[in-house]
């Protein structure tokens, strides 16, 4: 049940922020992960609908928190973990993401969004905190 919601979360986000990515979004496979390698477009498709695009957050029906300047994006365990498990208004997105993906948008959320921290993460990363 989770995961589906997760699914429905991500598809639904998707068809609102980037229709490309929508219409290849696999939900009737095994293989149902979003399309797309580069950190920056998954966060734009996935992320900036809540995070916004340049990552300083929004309040309104939920409370989403900035990305940029984000003390807790220091390290990558933070945002591995929100990403794979989801918290409150955030929903798991673990399930349809592979680990290269969530590497590439932890990477582009500490390293870019007004974020300069130190350290790549990598998919092992990603593996390993699963």
């Amino acid at each position: 049940m989770k995961r589906h919601l997760a699914q429905a979360a991500v598809a639904a986000a998707l068809s609102l922020a980037a229709p490309a990515f929508a219409q290849d979004f696999v939900t009737t496979s095994a293989a149902k992960t979003i399309p797309g390698t580069e950190g920056k477009d998954i966060y734009n498709a996935i992320c900036s609908g809540c995070h916004m695009p340049d990552g300083t957050g929004a309040t309104g029906a939920g409370h989403y928190p900035a990305l940029a300047g984000n003390a807790m994006l220091e390290g990558p365990d933070y945002p591995i973990h929100m990403i794979v498990h989801g918290q409150k208004a955030m929903p798991p997105v673990g399930d349809v993401m592979t680990d290269d993906q969530i590497a590439a948008v932890v990477n582009y959320i500490r390293h870019d969004l007004g974020n300069a921290f130190e350290g790549d993460t990598t998919a092992a990363d990603v593996a390993a905190a699963r």
